[in-house]
């Protein structure tokens, strides 16, 4: 998405408004309007990164994502499943353990308190992945962190944990 048509057109119409300003005014939007492309530049991305996650909310389980290259954002769709029910959403490449390094992928059905899926939804949505990478990669955490025997009632700290890497 280019959004330089709307950064210029954002500049024409400060022009104008200055123009009935006269020429001091004029010249004092010609002064702002340089530095003040770099806030209007950062103000669009946080409105369309703030859209993207809005709509994910309304598609779930499909979602919409916001990336960066260069500076022209780009949204990715993942549409929903025909029938979540029975298809479980893929798990992203970079995810250790995932099909693509152990083979094919299993579904696994667990109860667990409302509290607890409303604070695993959340640290998913901070950490910008769905649900069940998420889940992917907090279980793999838990056994590749060299304990694989400590069981349920060992507690995996959460806070100040940081994954790096690209995914495709």
């Amino acid at each position: 998405m280019d959004l330089t048509q709307y950064v210029s057109s954002l500049r024409h119409e400060l022009a104008v408004a200055a123009e009935a300003g006269g020429d001091d005014a004029r010249a004092l939007a010609e002064r702002l309007t340089a530095p003040l492309e770099s806030a209007v530049w950062l103000v669009m991305l946080d409105a369309l990164s703030t859209a993207a996650a809005e709509i994910s909310r309304d598609l779930a389980p499909g979602s919409v994502d916001l990336r960066l290259r260069g500076r022209e954002p780009t949204f990715v769709v993942t549409p929903p499943t025909a029938d979540p029910a029975f298809t479980e959403p893929a798990v992203p490449a970079s995810v250790p353990g995932s099909a693509d390094e152990e083979g094919a992928t299993a579904r696994i059905s667990f109860r667990l308190t409302e509290h607890l899926k409303s604070r695993i939804e959340d640290a998913a949505g901070q950490a910008g992945l769905s649900v069940n990478a998420w889940l992917v990669r907090a279980a793999t955490s838990a056994l590749e962190s060299g304990d694989p025997g400590s069981g349920p009632s060992r507690r995996v700290p959460w806070g100040g944990q940081r994954y790096t890497g690209w995914v495709s």
